[in-house]
């Protein structure tokens, strides 16, 4: 037998044997303080290799199952029921097990990347120190009129916030949203949690872009929710893919980003989002609108976003600050009905007992403030600036090599290089080099495929990041 060999599940080899040995001893084949096969023995008797039973033995010791004594052997632990003395918790097996799965490890390996390494970053989906407006935001803190209050904040958000957003979205993005119909989030993912927490079951049925960065998510999986793929394409997702994908499936909640949607930059046409919404107040089917790129447009003109052509109040309307603001403030939103933004806020403050004051604050003066309008113009100039810049490095490096759509607005430029080649091996190369970008197949693409997001990397810094990239896709073959 290979030692590398998994069962079902791809669970390492000593880690089945782990568990079947600790089935015996639960059972009482092997009894407190009996003693258990020889290494050498055991290996022989399971054709494994004897480090593969170190490795087993390790597992049960660190799980207080086994004792390993100088000229004894490896035996049963006098206390396996733990009446004398406390167990050690198999903490291992513990983070192997919980029902909210971990990030994918190329997603953790990325992060790890960039936090660690000064790399030209390619990859995180935030914006550059020199596009936070810093020097407004810390004009703006002033502690002469901080509110006085400092006790927990409503459920949904702090008041002043939601009617702030409120008029903010009936002047950038044509909704209509009084305070009540608002739940601050933490960023929009903790929007996204929520809604799956609380309007989805275990087996439920909901469809979601492909290519999508909901792909590299693990909420879905966590929640038990079963995941069917739309096609994105230079419109955007066709809305009678969804009505096949719900004849087949009867689709509970559609997950959407159609706003220069991440990773491909699309835009999904005016036609298709009438056609979706048609379909959606037909058969009573949810819209999430994921919507944090809509006022990046590189041409200034207002994206009409889902919720704004919402006749039905079908769509869930998420939004936030980070990707146009500061990554650091955490502030997000959600606008639906009030009786789904109750029982949502009802979730949060099970959560963190409601947002804190000090973003939410510093958030509510800076909509209000006319720096805003002056910050989303510059924050639209420099964007295209950076998007215009990784085109033509691209176009210079690679010619006919590399595939591009461009993008409109939003941070990322999606790609498609040609040949056959490892994403693995790429990123590797990459990162030797000092730069780091996401593989496609992280979001459910083809191979062949990577994302590029300018937001975070200077517009200087561009040219560079192309040339080691350049340098990395001919070094891994």
């Amino acid at each position: 037998m290979d030692d590398k060999t998994a069962g079902p599940k791809n669970k390492p080899l000593y880690k089945q044997i782990a568990e079947q040995i600790e089935q015996r001893i639960s059972s009482g084949e092997f009894g407190p303080g009996s003693s258990l096969p020889s290494e050498r023995s055991l290996a022989k008797e399971l054709g494994v290799n004897r480090s593969t039973i170190v490795a087993v033995y390790d597992e049960l010791q660190a799980a207080g199952i086994v004792e390993r004594k100088q000229g004894s052997g490896t035996l049963v632990s006098q206390d396996i029921w733990g009446l004398a003395r406390t167990r050690v918790p198999n903490w291992r097996h513990l983070t192997e097990t919980g029902s909210f799965r971990p990030n994918l490890p190329l997603i953790r390996k990325i992060r790890r990347e960039t936090q660690e390494n000064e790399l030209i970053d390619l990859a995180s989906g935030e914006l550059s120190p020199d596009l936070v407006p810093r020097h407004t935001l810390s004009h703006l803190i002033s502690p002469d009129d901080f509110p006085d209050h400092l006790g927990y904040e409503h459920p949904q958000g702090n008041w002043s916030l939601r009617e702030t957003l409120g008029k903010h979205m009936k002047e950038w993005r044509n909704i209509e949203a009084p305070a009540t119909s608002i739940m601050i989030t933490s960023g929009a993912q903790q929007a996204l949690h929520l809604v799956v927490q609380c309007l989805l079951k275990p087996g439920d049925a909901v469809a979601i872009e492909a290519p999508s960065y909901c792909h590299s998510l693990p909420l879905f999986h966590s929640a038990g929710l079963r995941t069917f793929s739309l096609p994105v394409e230079q419109n955007g997702i066709d809305p009678n893919h969804l009505a096949e994908l719900h004849r087949k499936h009867r689709i509970k909640m559609v997950f959407l980003n159609p706003n220069f949607q991440n990773p491909t930059g699309t835009l999904l046409s005016l036609a298709r989002r009438q056609q979706l919404l048609a379909f959606s107040a037909e058969n009573g089917i949810p819209i999430i609108e994921d919507d944090p790129y809509s006022l990046t447009s590189f041409s200034k003109e207002p994206i009409p976003t889902l919720k704004s052509l919402d006749k039905h109040g079908t769509v869930l309307y998420i939004s936030s600050l980070t990707k146009i603001v500061a990554s650091g403030l955490r502030i997000g939103w959600i606008v639906g009905p009030q009786t789904v933004i109750e029982r949502l806020a009802d979730a949060k403050q099970q959560f963190d007992f409601g947002h804190s004051i000090f973003p939410q604050w510093l958030a509510d003066r800076f909509l209000a403030s006319p720096d805003f309008a002056q910050h989303v113009d510059r924050l639209r100039t420099q964007l295209a600036l950076r998007h215009d810049q990784l085109l033509f490095s691209l176009e210079d490096k690679f010619g006919e090599q590399v595939a591009m759509a461009g993008a409109q607005g939003g941070i990322h430029l999606w790609c498609r290089f040609a040949g056959t080649w490892s994403e693995q091996q790429l990123l590797t190369e990459a990162v030797k080099r000092g730069v780091v970008f996401v593989p496609g197949h992280l979001f459910g693409a083809e191979p062949g495929h990577v994302r590029f997001t300018f937001g975070r990397a200077s517009l200087a810094q561009i040219p560079a990041a192309v040339e080691r990239f350049a340098e990395a896709f001919a070094a891994s073959g």
